[in-house]
């Protein structure tokens, strides 16, 4: 008896861990389908894996997620205040900009009441668009990139949705397999937010350097199509609650295993996995 008593106790771990993944308990206190092991074995409701939890599709991932959206959503994170050496004293140390062509510059940006100093030099004149993106890389201490424009490719990492790339500007540089790395250039200055995004959403290290506006550009223009079916971007929205039946809807259609939600920059980001094919991104911007 003491034997058996011992077996027993011996395959119970091991079929409580089988039981969790062949008919995982949804983390819903309230679901029916948590009752018992034969119920949800019976009704195989689809789940999805969110936060370190699975919830049922149906209901009971609403609540999660609107927790985590209105979290998230852009509007009510404080945007951080910048501590950087400005750009115009930058060029003027570099003997790159004289006071007058300051002053002109910062003239024409006032009265037009619109777009940055930097492209408003470049406009009359008096910088190249090389020396601004490397003043705007001293400004945020990161690298210039010196890859050749042929060699940039959005095969060198994970994926990250081609209207983010697009939005900030940025485009994967390189990607470290061995130290889960992946190496991003910017245009136009550098979004931290945005680089922790991607680190949640994709499980790597971030690392960022500059680069011409201009080379970005043209290789987001020639990958415009790239985007596919399994980017799905959606209408501006006033309350990010209006994100959650589009994301159940899409976890049924695909099949997804997972959701994650980050919030990066003015987008609401969400990533369904799927077991064994490519993953498909939901964007809200707002």
């Amino acid at each position: 008896m003491g034997t058996a008593s011992f077996h027993l106790d011996a395959w119970r771990p091991a079929w409580r861990g089988l039981w969790s993944k062949v008919a995982p308990k949804c983390a819903n206190r309230e679901c029916i389908q948590t009752r018992n092991v034969w119920r949800r074995l019976h009704k195989r409701t689809a789940k999805v894996l969110f936060d370190g939890s699975w919830y049922c599709v149906d209901g009971c991932l609403d609540l999660p997620l609107d927790l985590a959206l209105h979290h998230l959503h852009p509007a009510s994170q404080r945007q951080p205040s910048p501590h950087r050496i400005p750009l115009g004293l930058l060029l003027l140390s570099r003997q790159q900009l004289t006071a007058e062509q300051l002053r002109a510059g910062l003239e024409a940006q006032q009265n037009a009441g619109h777009g940055k100093l930097g492209q408003w030099l470049q406009t009359l004149g008096f910088v190249t668009e090389q020396q601004v993106t490397a003043a705007v890389a001293r400004q945020w201490s990161c690298p210039v990139l010196r890859t050749p424009p042929e060699a940039l490719s959005l095969r060198r990492g994970p994926a990250i949705p081609l209207t983010l790339l697009r939005h900030f500007l940025m485009f994967p540089v390189d990607y470290v397999q061995a130290t889960s790395t992946l190496h991003l250039a910017f245009g136009e200055g550098i979004d931290y937010r945005v680089l922790y995004a991607i680190e949640q959403m994709i499980g790597c290290r971030t690392e960022p350097c500059m680069a011409l506006p201009s080379l970005l550009r043209q290789k987001l223009q020639a990958v415009a199509g790239h985007r596919g079916e399994r980017e799905m971007v959606f209408d501006r929205a006033s309350d990010p609650a209006e994100f959650i039946p589009i994301i159940r809807s899409y976890c049924v259609r695909v099949c997804a295993s997972e959701v994650r939600v980050v919030s990066c920059g003015s987008h609401l980001w969400a990533r369904l996995l799927r077991a064994g094919t490519h993953p498909v991104d939901l964007l809200l911007a707002s």
